[in-house]
């Protein structure tokens, strides 16, 4: 089973405590989905769980499989919703926990996200920016900063970034898959992080080399052209060291003379090396 519909199944079972959240959470599915689909018979996990809500708000009996015209029209007048399904009133979403069943509805109505092994993303599909706006407001209220983009005639309400998403799970209250995701998170940072030190240790061990090869090839060209012997004492023992040692870094070729000297050191003669090289 995918990570979305793990976050479905979970989401599923969560029933709001109230009436008014369960009637903010039938809104999200509703103004989403549309209530003409619910007026068919499916035995699918959202039908079940609007008409435990709607059991639970307009006591329609537990064995009901449709909304009858009574029930349907009982429903629009109780959720504020137009003719064609949209919200009249925001009154429905005014408190916070409202906003987190709306929020909850509408993404079992109309949400996915991807694998988070692949890579972060969130979104609910809307028919009208009007939706999406409403939705992005109520993520706003939990600093969830959410962007909308326009996509083949709907309106993307999106997240991308792993925390975010984290957060808006809290939001819906799906604990189970926030310690999922969590889990997920920490192993690609960690990851992440071991591949950024490998890199950079490769990307230094790979410039010590060039430098010791740069090394080795000016101090052999010295000698060919006017012999190692001809050059001041110190350069001749740092340059006779590092022909002995092609491979170690400045730091602990410093440490082979006598008496020793510190990286700086080692690196200035080489500096002046490098300067006799040129010319010659």
């Amino acid at each position: 089973m995918s990570f979305s519909k793990n976050v479905k199944e979970e989401l599923f079972q969560v029933i709001p405590k109230t009436r008014h959240c369960a009637a903010a959470e039938l809104a999200g599915i509703f103004i989403l989905q549309g209530m003409e689909s619910f007026r068919k018979i499916s035995e699918d996990h959202l039908n079940r769980k609007v008409f435990t809500l709607l059991n639970n708000e307009c006591n329609i009996g537990k064995d009901a499989i449709v909304i009858s015209d009574d029930a349907f029209l009982e429903t629009k007048k109780m959720l504020k919703l137009s003719k064609d399904g949209k919200l009249m009133d925001e009154i429905i979403i005014q408190q916070t926990c409202c906003k987190r069943a709306f929020i909850r509805g509408a993404f079992l109505a109309a949400g996915s996200i991807s694998d988070p092994n692949k890579g972060y993303h969130f979104e609910i599909v809307c028919d009208t920016m009007a939706q999406a706006k409403l939705l992005q407001k109520a993520m706003k209220v939990f600093e969830v900063d959410a962007k909308i983009v326009e996509r083949t005639g709907k309106f993307v309400v999106y997240l991308k970034e792993g925390a975010q998403i984290v957060e808006i799970l809290r939001v819906m209250e799906a604990a189970h898959s926030v310690m999922d995701l969590e889990n997920i998170r920490v192993v690609k940072e960690v990851r992440g992080s071991i591949n950024r030190k490998v890199n950079c240790e490769t990307a230094n061990i790979g410039k010590t080399v060039n430098a010791a090869v740069r090394q080795i090839e000016e101090i052999k060209l010295i000698d060919e052209k006017i012999g190692l012997e001809n050059l001041p004492v110190q350069l001749q023992e740092i340059a006779n060291i590092r022909l002995a040692y092609p491979d170690t870094p400045l730091a602990d070729l410093g440490q082979l003379l006598d008496p020793p000297i510190g990286k700086s050191g080692v690196n200035h003669r080489f500096k002046k090396l490098a300067s006799i090289a040129k010319e010659l």
